[in-house]
Order: structure tokens, then sequence, then C-alpha cells
């Protein structure tokens, strides 16, 4: 009875090594997936703030430089002077959003590490 013990276990040997292998593996995989993932939020948070910040300054700028151009008009070329003001921030405003619409686009793989590591695991399996 202790030979047949011996020999399930034995038998069971290799395949709890390739179990625990591929455990590990995962385990490593799902570490490197939540750095990745806790490096993105600080990356966004970071730029969001600043993007925020940016918008709000930039906002209190026009608001400034609008008073300022209909003050200096007031009497002479009022409405062009508006009129002008409002073209070029319309025209910014479309500049600024062609410009986010292709950094959307052509953003990077967010796990790209990740999903290249997965493929080498996988054509390691293959070649087995």
């Amino acid at each position: 009875m202790t030979t047949d013990t011996q020999s399930q276990r034995a038998g069971h040997g290799p395949v709890r090594r390739i179990v625990g292998s591929i455990f590990s593996i995962l385990h490593t995989r799902l570490e490197l997936i939540s750095i990745e993932l806790a490096e993105e939020k600080d990356r966004l948070l970071g730029v969001l703030f600043l993007g925020l910040a940016a918008m709000m300054l930039a906002t209190m700028a026009l608001i400034a430089l609008t008073a300022l151009v209909a003050i200096a008009f007031w009497d002479t070329w009022r409405w062009q002077a508006l009129a002008a003001i409002t073209a070029v921030y319309a025209l910014a405003a479309l500049f600024c959003a062609l410009k986010a619409r292709n950094g959307l686009r052509n953003a990077p793989l967010v796990f790209e590490s990740t999903l290249a590591e997965f493929e080498k695991d996988r054509e390691l399996f293959r070649k087995d």
C-alpha cells in the first residue's frame, strides 16, 4: 500500500510542479498588471489636475482679454472687435478638440508590457 501511495505522489509530482509554475506565472503577471494600473492612475490624475488648472487660468486670461479689447474698441469698432475675439476663441477651441481626438485615437495600449509577457508565456508553452 505504501508503494501505491508513493507511486501516486510521484505521478502527481510533475503535474503539481507544472500547475505551481502556472500559478506562479499568473501571480507575477497579475502583479505586473496592478503596478501598471497604479502607474496609469497616477499619471492620469496628474494630467487631469494640470489640465483643469490650465483651463481655469486660461479662462480667466480670456475673460480679461475680452474685457480689455471690448473696452479699447468700445467707441469705434465694438461689435467687430467682439466678433474677431469670438472667431479666435472658436478656432482655438476647434484646434484643441481636434488635438484631443487625435490624442485619444493614438493612445498606446494600457497594459502593453503585461500583454507582451503573456505572449512570451504562450510561446513558451507552445514549444513544449
